[in-house]
């Protein structure tokens, strides 16, 4: 959308809540999570459960052609005010460009919503613009790691709960991206909260989802920013022997993603909290510490050679010129490189 900004998740809730309906929603994108939520919850609110019963269609892409689509969308509600059709897995529909007919004079009368994931509609074609003209065309992207921190504090404080900020990376860490799974993770923290308890500590965490608050990636990295030989290799030695929990390409993604930012805050024109965590569009400056703290511990051309490090170990774990050694071994030979 040129010169227009993008509605956002929140944007949208809010018009629903406010009971501001639009006549289509277009739900597309990489990140499953904020298509299931918008798509939720007007599947759940915009009718009763009376009218549910006459007014509420759901189908699947692969069942349905965008006729069936458009006779649904054209009945009139019975005994509400309005019908919601749902399509999931509309990136399934054929020729789905044709909706551009019913769209020119959609109803006002029904809510129809389209769930299209891991994939989005090419902007350039009419479809796109129509639907933009009458209704919502929103595009869910993935969020990046510097963002979960944030995502994990505001899903937390909208349920009335506090969480400790090694709580937040540990977990972060853990799950990474995949928000349907991290939610899900959050959903059980807050299950488990003993009663009058609204902080969330490392220790119920390493208790209800079973990361040790010890041993696990966000303490690796520290013991590495910290060059604490003895403490990173501890951490190592658990991993060996506990790789279900900690699979070594997930180490080396979290390590790959925070040594690459490190290369980049040299570049940053103010070498403060508050410059780094602008420069690198973390969300708080105090996220920022780290990669200060890290600069004065390794040169910009070590950092080079690290980052070269990790992506060797990338290709060995996955078996390129790599016969004999264990993952355990790989990340031994790693942390020894990065530290001297």
């Amino acid at each position: 959308m040129v010169g227009k900004q993008e509605i956002t998740c929140d944007d949208i809730l809010k018009e629903l809540r406010a009971k501001q309906y639009r006549p289509v929603y277009y739900l597309m994108g990489e990140e499953a999570y904020y298509i299931d939520l918008i798509a939720d919850y007007i599947e759940e609110h915009v009718l009763t459960e009376t009218e549910k019963e006459f007014n509420l269609i759901v189908v699947y892409g692969a069942d349905v052609d965008v006729a069936t689509i458009i006779n649904a969308a054209k009945r009139y509600p019975m005994m509400s005010e309005y019908q919601v059709v749902i399509v999931k897995e509309s990136q399934s529909v054929r020729n789905i460009e044709e909706l551009v007919y019913y769209l020119q004079k959609p109803l006002k009368s029904t809510i129809l919503v389209l769930c299209h994931k891991h994939g989005v509609l090419d902007r350039r074609k009419k479809l796109a613009a129509e639907i933009e003209k009458v209704g919502v065309l929103f595009e869910s992207k993935k969020l990046k790691e510097a963002q979960l921190p944030a995502f994990i504090t505001s899903y937390l404080k909208r349920k009335g709960l506090d969480i400790e900020s090694k709580a937040t990376s540990m977990l972060a860490d853990f799950v990474g991206t995949d928000l349907s799974r991290l939610t899900g993770e959050l959903e059980k923290l807050v299950i488990t909260l003993p009663k009058k308890q609204t902080r969330i500590t490392p220790e119920q965490i390493e208790y209800n989802i079973g990361i040790s608050k010890d041993y696990n990636n966000f303490e690796l990295r520290t013991a590495l920013i910290e060059k604490d030989v003895l403490k990173a290799n501890r951490i190592i030695k658990y991993f060996d022997e506990n790789p279900k929990n900690n699979p070594i390409q997930m180490t080396l993604s979290l390590l790959f993603g925070f040594f690459s930012n490190l290369m980049l805050a040299y570049y940053a024109p103010e070498k403060s909290e508050q410059g780094v965590a602008s420069f690198l569009g973390l969300k708080t400056p105090w996220q920022a510490r780290e990669y200060l703290t890290a600069m004065r511990r390794y040169s910009g051309v070590k950092t080079m050679q690290i980052i070269g490090e990790i992506r060797y170990t990338d290709a060995k774990s996955k078996g390129v010129g790599n016969s004999s050694l264990t993952d355990g071994d790989l990340l031994r030979e790693l942390v020894f490189k990065i530290l001297h």
